[in-house]
This record gives structure tokens, sequence and C-alpha cells, in this order.
């Protein structure tokens, strides 16, 4: 009987440890819980063509809804030309074969506002043999857009000649098109779809590819205007290293099959 009352007693004692225990590890399993929602949270993927909740409120915006061509124009035009089509969540350039000609009834397209400050991001996605653009800060002043504006090269690497030619790359995809090379250089296969985000923030201009910032610049310095004085774009337009601090995004019909989708922008 003494034995029984000492279990007993024991048992007694330790009841009130082994509940708090249990509270213990339902309480972490609880905190657990909650943390996997804020996680699961903070890893919202924003849906195609749209904005994720935590996007929205960080400022970023829309320049193309994936179904109307609504904010986009060609270059010195007021309507949307027919060489360009919105199909399957896509602006598509639809190839003509013709190269820097580009087709007959296409030509450069820009978003209707100049921005100033901002980071841009949108997915590209380049045809074999392909050559197209993304361009910032344009004027619409002379006859093409490339003519006034810096553009981040959108390049099927392996096939296009232009990637071989320039200096050191600087014609490849993701670069400073023929000015500075994207490095590293970590675009995908013609086919396969490539995300950018293009940082333009007082002069100061990052061109980041597939997770990786493969340019950084500073517009208007002496490295910057000795930059351009090298390369073949004053003799286009002998004012193209003063680009203005505001100006429009464009996407460029170069005659071959290129598509973009995703294109979001935040003002900074």
């Amino acid at each position: 009987m003494r034995k029984i009352s000492l279990v007993f007693i024991f048992g007694l004692i330790m009841l009130p440890v082994l509940n708090s225990c249990k509270e213990k590890k339902s309480e972490q399993k609880e905190e657990s819980a909650t943390e996997a929602e804020v996680v699961k949270e903070t890893k919202e993927e924003a849906p195609m063509n749209g904005l994720s909740e935590a996007e929205k409120a960080d400022g970023w915006v829309m320049l193309f809804d994936g179904k109307t061509s609504e904010g986009w124009r060609g270059y010195k035009k007021d309507h949307f030309p027919e060489g360009w089509e919105i199909i399957d969540g896509t602006i598509h350039m639809v190839g003509s074969g013709r190269g820097e000609a580009g087709s007959k009834d296409g030509g450069d397209i820009i978003f209707d506002k100049k921005f100033q400050n901002f980071t841009l991001s949108m997915e590209w996605k380049i045809s074999e043999g392909g050559n197209s653009g993304i361009f910032y800060l344009g004027e619409e002043k002379l006859d093409y857009i490339w003519k006034t504006a810096p553009e981040m090269q959108v390049l099927d690497n392996e096939r296009h000649p232009d990637a071989k030619l320039g200096k050191d790359g600087n014609r490849m995809a993701g670069s400073l098109y023929d000015l500075i090379p994207a490095k590293p250089q970590n675009a995908k296969p013609a086919g396969e779809w490539n995300k950018i985000e293009l940082t333009v923030f007082k002069g100061t201009v990052i061109h980041n590819q597939n997770g990786e910032n493969v340019v950084e610049y500073h517009l208007w310095t002496p490295e910057w205007k000795e930059l351009v004085a090298g390369s073949k774009f004053p003799g286009l337009n002998p004012d193209w290293a003063e680009v203005p601090a505001k100006g429009y995004i464009g996407l460029q019909d170069h005659g071959d099959d290129v598509w973009f989708r995703n294109i979001k922008i935040k003002e900074l």
C-alpha cells in the first residue's frame, strides 16, 4: 500500500508539469501555423498579367492587362499598329522577316505616358534568330525611338549575328545595346521566357535579367558621355547622350517574332 501511495503522489505532482508541456506544444504548433500563414502570404505569387496584394500595396501598376492594347500606341502614331497583336496573354510582334526595316504595318510601340524614376518589370520571349529591344526614357523626336533612347537588348544570342558584333558582347541580350555588355550573360534560349527588371533612379540605371544585375551605369556623367562618343549613336543623333530625365517606354519591331507579358511598373 505504501508503494502505491508513493506512485499516486508522484503522479499528482507530475500531472501539472505534463499538462504544461502539452499546452506549450499546442502553443508552438499554433505559432508555427501562424508563421506558415505569414510565409505563404509573403510568397504569394501574382497572377499572370496581374498584381499580388503585396505588389499593389507596394505601389506597382500594370502596363498591360493581358487582353487589350489599352495604353499602348505606335511610335509617333495615335493607334496600335496592325503588325502587333494581343494573343494568349501576350503582346506579340508578328515577324515580317524584314529585319531592321520592321513590319510594313508595325513599327515600334510605346506606352502613352512618360516615366522618370521607376522600376519596370516584364517577361520576354524571342523567336529563333530573333532581335528586339526594350527602350526607356525615349522621345518622339526622330524617325525611330532607338535614335533617342537607351535600349535593353532582346536577342537570340545563339543564332542572331548581332551577338558577335559590337564590342565585348555589348549587343547580346540584357546589354545596354552597343554600349555596355550584360555580365553575367544569363539569357535563356530562344522560345523560353526571360524576366527583366529595369531600374532608373536619378540617372542611375540597372538592368536585372533573370534575377541578376547584369548592367549598371549612370547617365549624364563624363564617363557616360565618353562612352556614347565612342559608339555609333552620335553619328545618328549628335544629342543622343543627352537622354531626358523623363520619357517613354517602348518595345521594338525589328522584323522578328517577339512576345512580352507581365509588364508592370513601380514609380520611385
